[in-house]
């Protein structure tokens, strides 16, 4: 590709994503405004290809865009945000492991759950209802955060 300057229907199609995403990237800074040809349409160098990459890896990692439009305009500016990203990242773990274990006690209480269904269908026979609902364990409700 050289420096050759491309579009964005080009810039989408061979990262993978679609022009309203390089469209949205651009707005929220993880994408450096790029010029426009006379035409009007917006050219980006072959570079952005690389960067929409990282975004998206970014994003898979658990960085919100926001946090890698921080951390992209001060590496871009000549800072080295590497212990601000090192400290995200690390928080980012810290809410898995949370979620994780909200997961594995959720677990636990659905097989119990389960268990007692068993017998309640057991004893209950063929015809008979269980009310297994009505006999749903009262619990707090997993946080989304």
């Amino acid at each position: 590709m050289g420096d050759k300057l491309l579009r964005i229907g080009e810039v989408a199609r061979t990262a993978g994503v679609s022009p309203d995403t390089i469209r949205h990237y651009e707005r929220v800074g993880v994408i450096p405004p790029v010029r426009r040809s006379d035409g009007g349409y917006r050219m980006y160098p072959p570079q952005t290809i690389a960067r929409v990459m990282l975004v998206r890896n970014g994003l898979q990692f658990g960085f919100s865009l926001r946090q890698l439009a921080v951390f992209l305009k001060a590496r871009d500016s000549g800072a080295a945000p590497c212990r601000q990203v090192r400290a995200t990242a690390e928080a980012i773990m810290n809410r898995v492991e949370q979620r994780i274990a909200e997961l594995e006690q959720a677990r636990a209480s659905i097989r119990q759950t389960l268990k007692d269904w068993d017998l309640r269908l057991a004893s209950a026979g063929d015809r008979a209802p269980a009310r297994l609902l009505d006999a749903l364990p009262l619990r707090q409700p997993i946080s989304r955060d």
